[in-house]
């Protein structure tokens, strides 16, 4: 009889342990529910957000087949120099996987250097041996990327992307007339982009800090064999490196 009393009070003691554990691991999954910032953003099929957006830029350049005859101008370096942005966001849910988001409107305000090694200055042009041209652009963009998603753990995602690029250059001199000193540009380039990015989750919006790397496909030189500074190049494509902090709701 003894022995029976203990058995029933250690299953007794068993099962009010394990009510406990159910009731206890109950509360903790409704603190974590209530710990989650915007629980039911992920949910949202649309939203909207705005970029604030640094970039550093270059030019690949490619030399005209004319250059080894040129006896003016002996090298030609692209250098990066940074610029800035800003811009706004427009997601589409597809799955809690994939989204597609499109970037308009993009205004990005860019400039890039192109130092000469000149052999023969001209000193009544106030020439010298070694001159940076800057090209400034105010580049009016559309990119559109497809984002893949990692699982959300607590406050924080992952979420990596790629996509194309449609760009309209508004400060472009492909067609003015005194540019003996001037690199002329095209108005019109397209590329490919692919980057990182972080969601962190905020109680009332969305910081998502990212890197991307975004390449110009099409020529955007507009050569005239009449340039001094123009001539010695053939093709120029942009490169540029692109961070940005988006706030998103």
């Amino acid at each position: 009889m003894y022995n029976l009393l203990r058995q029933k009070k250690s299953q007794l003691i068993g099962w009010a342990v394990g009510l406990m554990l159910l009731i206890a691991s109950q509360q903790v999954n409704a603190q974590l529910r209530d710990a989650l910032n915007l629980p039911d953003h992920d949910d949202k099929k649309y939203y909207l957000g705005i970029g604030l957006i640094y970039n550093n830029a270059r030019f690949q350049v490619s030399q005209h087949p004319s250059f080894l005859s040129n006896d003016s101008v002996m090298v030609v370096e692209p250098e990066n120099v940074g610029g800035f942005g800003l811009a706004g966001i427009h997601t589409l849910r597809l799955s809690n996987r994939f989204e597609i988001r499109a970037i308009f409107p993009q205004l990005l305000f860019a400039y890039k250097n192109l130092t000469y090694h000149i052999k023969y200055p001209d000193a009544s042009k106030n020439e010298q041996a070694i001159m940076t041209k800057r090209v400034e652009s105010i580049l009016l963009g559309l990119p559109v990327h497809v984002k893949f998603r990692s699982d959300r753990i607590g406050n924080f995602r992952v979420y990596m992307f790629g996509g194309g690029k449609f760009e309209y250059d508004l400060a472009s001199n492909s067609t003015a007339r005194k540019a003996e000193d001037l690199v002329k540009l095209k108005k019109y380039d397209f590329g490919v982009e692919a980057g990182i990015g972080f969601n962190f989750y905020f109680p009332v919006f969305i910081l998502s800090p990212e890197i991307k790397v975004s390449n110009g496909l099409s020529d955007i030189h507009s050569r005239d064999k009449n340039l001094k500074f123009s001539s010695a190049i053939d093709k120029l494509n942009s490169r540029m490196i692109v961070f940005s902090l988006i706030f998103e709701g």
